[in-house]
């Protein structure tokens, strides 16, 4: 055989929804569990199983591993180099950044040496990987993604004019540029004691008057429905911060490393990086560590303009470009009338809607909504037919 159906792990994280997985992709949730993320790939911290051997996907690889994933991902990677995720958030994710790939190196190596166990709280790095991400939105998808033009955060804090920021605000008006914003988001991050719960204080007092523009509208609501989950929190000021961002159901941004960002609300397909570094910085009630977060970010502003991928139309497939080699991403429409498809990787298919038939030179099965496959890089090619839609991840 060259193409298996999967069964994959449900993650439960508490910022998960309890119907979404449920109403969109038939998966059953019988604990009535927070349903928060599908994980398609190998990650030790959720592989996939092959459904008609009952064993990992990963041993399934390290059988024939070239020929399973070709010969150049398994010189330059040694594993399936992605993850492709289904993520659903009812509450807000922690604020976030990844850590490069020589970072994330140097960092995991670090913490190895100090005997940190991988799965201890204070754990920053749990691999040595970077963490490139894609989210491709199945509804509306809210998310913070990238810091504003400083322009901006300039005048959304000017109109708040709270008193215990207002100090290094004009730090940053004298220094608009990113060393100014390295240390106004710094102080941000380290408020701490009697000096946090002022500034949170004032925050909560002027988010009581009328905003005065569209750009301050849109921040003081998201920070009033950020505060219905988190009172005590430096991430509530992120709004201020950050580009707000809502995709439409269809629509695809890419994460870059070192880059701050959230996922707030919404159900979306996630494909990055075969890796869960993550390094927090607000929203959350996990472990913080903010010397290391402030030497994993990049001070760069980036326009909301820029930020959603216009994907490039090829044959019944749009493909999303993305500036790394880990990862493609495309989303392939079948109909009866049958299309072949070439294999240039190992691929993860998972069928959105229809239902869809798969033949390789060498076998064949059928994915019906919420249903998924692996395709060696053996195979050649495959032939699509029926009538549906499929998330394709490949490198």
């Amino acid at each position: 055989m060259s193409i298996y159906k999967l069964s994959n792990v449900i993650q439960t994280y508490d910022w998960g929804s309890l119907t979404s997985l449920n109403e969109m992709f038939n998966i059953e949730n019988p604990q009535h569990s927070p349903q928060a993320e599908m994980w398609m790939g190998t990650h030790p911290r959720g592989c996939s199983k092959v459904a008609d051997k009952g064993i990992a996907l990963s041993e399934l690889v390290v059988e024939d591993t070239p020929n399973m994933l070709g010969r150049y991902t398994a010189m330059r990677f040694g594993e399936l180099p992605y993850l492709l995720k289904v993520i659903a958030a009812d509450s807000p994710l922690s604020i976030q950044v990844h850590p490069s790939k020589t970072k994330a190196e140097q960092g995991f190596q670090r913490e190895e040496q100090l005997g940190i166990p991988i799965d201890a709280s204070n754990r920053n790095y749990k691999d040595d990987n970077h963490k490139p991400e894609l989210v491709y939105a199945l509804t509306f998808f809210l998310a913070l993604n990238g810091f504003r033009p400083i322009s901006e955060i300039i005048s959304l804090f000017k109109e708040l004019n709270l008193h215990s920021i207002n100090t290094i605000l004009q730090s940053l008006l004298a220094q608009p540029n990113e060393s100014g914003l390295k240390g106004f988001f710094k102080h941000i991050m380290t408020l701490s004691g009697q000096d946090k719960q002022q500034a949170l204080a004032e925050l909560n007092s002027a988010l009581t008057r009328p905003a005065k523009s569209r750009l301050a509208r849109e921040a003081f609501h998201t920070i009033k429905k950020l505060s219905e989950h988190y009172q005590d929190d430096v991430g509530l000021f992120a709004p201020l911060l950050l580009n707000i961002i809502e995709l439409a159901p269809g629509e695809a941004m890419f994460l870059h490393a070192e880059t701050p960002h959230a996922y707030l609300s919404g159900t979306a397909l996630e494909i990055m990086a075969n890796s869960d570094n993550v390094l927090r910085a607000g929203l959350t009630s996990k472990h913080i560590d903010t010397v290391e977060l402030l030497n994993n970010v990049t001070f760069t502003s980036t326009p909301t303009s820029s930020l959603i991928l216009a994907p490039v139309e090829k044959a019944s497939r749009l493909s999303y470009p993305v500036p790394v080699d880990d990862f493609c991403f495309d989303i392939v429409s079948s109909t009866e009338s049958a299309q072949t498809l070439y294999v240039r990787s190992a691929e993860v298919l998972f069928c959105l809607d229809g239902e869809v038939l798969i033949e390789t030179p060498q076998s064949s099965i059928s994915l019906i909504k919420g249903e998924s496959a692996f395709i060696s890089n053996d195979s050649l090619c495959y032939k699509l037919s029926q009538t549906g839609t499929l998330a394709r991840a490949y490198n």
